[in-house]
């Protein structure tokens, strides 16, 4: 039996968080798209994700900020402790609205605001070629399928096959790996409403409270790039209680008694900043969001909120070039070129966000890793000036409406 072929748009490559942010900010301005997800279902890995006020302008945006926010409590405060040096610091946040979010939260409220069918299921897409004649992009699935888009979005994390196809530098490996996992209260807990970072030997525990009977934490540890990583909950529960010894024993327990199944361990990527003055973020109607533009390390706690800037800037875009019902129709050549205008567009008002996000993060990590004084110095002192307005700075960000 010879393969399908089929005819669409829009394609955005990748179910999470930016893929269905994206899907759903088109929607919003009457176009629509269609999401290929490799998993069989929504895929909700990573427990939980820190939303500042910058991610809540685009949710609300997208038409589902008031509904999360009832899904989080907001947190006050961000109270950082060394445990070896008797030292704490204690930074408020309330004026930049922070908010732990499950990710099955998120997935599934902007899942559910998408029309029906928008999102295929067990769709992989493993390369992709230009046409020739037309110059749209070609997608090839693993099921057989044969997919031509006129425009091509990928969000398909970091290991991007669009990024790929784009010739974007593949993304670095940190030497730090990550566990992360929930604790439920059944009569409820304790905490304050703060985001408490701990740091010990080579460890950090980070705790959030997102409602008052959940609480999200994670480990970070230095380690070694080509670690073996567990995939195993009760090896990733054994391993991550070893790290813990030196810390409180509440924090102790509150490992002990985590939910198992949504323990997860993964090495930290980032893609290197200066690849991100001159990368080709775009090529004819073909261009990535999220993890496949910026995949950065977690200690801003911007990536997520980053892809759903992302989504709305890339929406609002296309939905100015692009050519809509009948009286729109145009050649191929005018909607190349169109989309081609959109796409520089995007690219050009994302650039300087995102090389100062990813400057920053890659600062903050290296002043962890560096293992040379002389370079956690340098680092150090390039990263006071991104904290001159501030620790919180880089929230303070509005991608603009729809």
């Amino acid at each position: 039996m010879g393969s399908k072929e089929e005819h669409h748009d829009i394609v955005i490559v990748g179910g999470g968080i930016c893929g269905l942010a994206t899907a759903l900010a088109l929607h919003r301005k009457g176009i629509n798209s269609l999401v290929l997800e490799k998993f069989d279902t929504l895929r909700a890995s990573g427990a939980a994700i820190g939303v500042y006020i910058n991610g809540w302008h685009a949710l609300d945006q997208l038409g589902v900020g008031m509904e999360l926010r009832r899904k989080a409590i907001p947190l006050t405060e961000i109270r950082d402790t060394w445990l070896h040096k008797n030292k704490m610091q204690v930074t408020s946040c309330r004026k930049e609205a922070l908010r732990c979010l499950k990710r099955s939260d998120l997935i599934e409220t902007l899942a559910k605001n998408l029309p029906v069918g928008s999102i295929r299921f067990g769709c992989q897409i493993v390369a992709v070629e230009l046409d020739p004649l037309s110059s749209f992009p070609i997608l090839y699935a693993n099921d057989g399928a044969t997919i031509k888009a006129k425009v091509l979005i990928g969000c398909d994390g970091s290991n991007s096959v669009i990024a790929k196809s784009l010739e974007l530098q593949a993304p670095k490996v940190c030497p730090i790996s990550a566990v992360r996992g929930f604790t439920s209260y059944s009569y409820g807990h304790s905490f304050d409403s703060h985001f408490i970072r701990l740091r010990g030997d080579g460890v950090a525990f980070g705790r959030l409270p997102i409602d008052e009977k959940l609480v999200h934490w994670f480990v970070g540890r230095l380690c070694p790039q080509d670690s073996i990583v567990q995939k195993d909950p009760e090896l990733i529960k054994k391993v991550t209680l070893e790290m813990l010894k030196e810390f409180p024993p509440e924090v102790i327990e509150m490992v002990e008694h985590c939910d198992s199944s949504s323990l997860s361990l993964t090495h930290i990527r980032y893609r290197a900043p200066w690849h991100m003055f001159f990368a080709n973020f775009w090529q004819g109607t073909m261009t990535v969001a999220g993890d496949a533009l910026h995949v950065m390390g977690p200690f801003l706690g911007q990536g997520g909120s980053a892809g759903l800037e992302d989504a709305i800037v890339l929406a609002r875009c296309i939905a100015q070039e692009m050519p809509m019902g009948p009286e729109g129709a145009t050649s191929d050549r005018e909607m190349v070129k169109r989309i081609g205008i959109a796409l520089s567009k995007y690219v050009k008002e994302r650039r300087l966000r995102i090389i100062r996000l990813s400057t920053q993060s890659y600062l903050t990590g290296s002043v962890i890793t560096a293992s040379s004084w002389v370079r956690k110095l340098i680092c150090l002192a390039m990263l006071i000036v991104f904290l001159r307005c501030g620790s919180l700075s880089h929230s303070n960000y509005d991608c603009g409406s729809l």
